[in-house]
């Protein structure tokens, strides 16, 4: 297989996994920010038992990685924030539309940050995509109307831009750093910079975890960050950002299939045909897209 397919591979895999995501929240009765902290905490345990004897933080503390490791932290954690600041003031649909729009940032930037153009199939790939989360969102928007609040809006295109950014200084990270060190880091910083909002939200408002708390986020932890982090995070540095960020689309066409099997939700014909439309988005740049050079490929963990 090669270079190129195990990487087209890992990042689809990776985005089918995190669809777990909003079935577990939704599951869970806990304020966002403490599954948060208990998710990375829970993934960076995880990755320093399994990776010990690798050196999860290998590298790290070289000074052209370091202030990007933290950078790439910074980001994460408050495009999160800022996704839920969207949700509330404009609605799930919506606040999920404004996110994705990240894949068009990252077509717009990274032709000046990495040097390489974004090929023309891209383009449609992208608009094709973006139609396909528009039908599966309709349902959504049918029934929860449309509220559009400025700062709802504004937070909702700051988060598809920061979630843009994210990628790009992750897939700048993969040229120096293994995939490993780069999750194991963004783990424990995303983790430390949330806990405040956590402890203000459940201990200063009296909140206690529940088993079911506990339970969604150890699976958070594992499956969604531990697990799926690494594999996107491996698979970027082996294929371009921009095929990357538009195969993130499979999230959304994933999530109503667990939900499906976990919550007993069924799946709208919306979905299913928003889902194709996703699908025939991805296979566009996997079969037509220009690979990455053999050259740029993500570091190996450490011996």
């Amino acid at each position: 297989m090669s270079r190129a397919a195990r990487g087209y591979l890992l990042v689809a895999g990776s985005f089918l996994i995190m669809g777990l995501i909003g079935v577990l929240v939704e599951w869970a009765t806990a304020p966002e920010s403490a599954l948060l902290v208990l998710r990375f905490a829970t993934a960076g345990l995880v990755l320093g038992v399994v990776f010990a004897r690798r050196r999860p933080l290998a590298g790290a503390a070289d000074r052209s990685v370091w202030p990007r490791l933290l950078l790439m932290a910074a980001i994460d954690a408050f495009t999160l924030l800022l996704f839920f600041v969207a949700i509330r003031g404009t609605s799930v649909a919506i606040g999920m539309f404004l996110q994705f729009l990240a894949p068009v940032w990252v077509a717009l930037i990274a032709p000046r940050i990495f040097r390489a153009r974004t090929e023309a199939i891209v383009f449609p790939a992208l608009a094709i995509a973006l139609a396909g989360l528009a039908v599966i969102l309709t349902p959504s928007l049918l029934g929860e109307g449309i509220r559009l609040s400025p700062w709802g809006v504004t937070a909702g295109l700051l988060a598809g831009v920061g979630y843009a950014a994210f990628q790009l200084v992750v897939k700048d990270l993969t040229k120096r750093v293994s995939a490993v060190t780069i999750v194991f880091t963004e783990a424990w910083l995303d983790a430390l910079i949330l806990l405040p909002l956590a402890l203000w939200q459940t201990v200063g408002a009296g909140y206690q975890l529940t088993t079911r708390d506990l339970v969604s986020g150890i699976i958070l932890g594992v499956v969604c960050t531990a697990l799926a982090y690494l594999m996107w995070t491996y698979g970027m540095g082996m294929i371009k950002v921009q095929h990357s960020s538009i195969l993130g689309y499979l999230e959304p066409v994933s999530a109503p299939i667990y939900a499906l099997l976990l919550l007993g939700q069924g799946i709208s014909l919306w979905t299913i045909i928003g889902g194709a439309l996703i699908v025939v988005a991805g296979l566009l740049v996997v079969l037509l897209g220009e690979h990455e050079e053999e050259g740029a490929e993500s570091l190996e963990p450490a011996p």
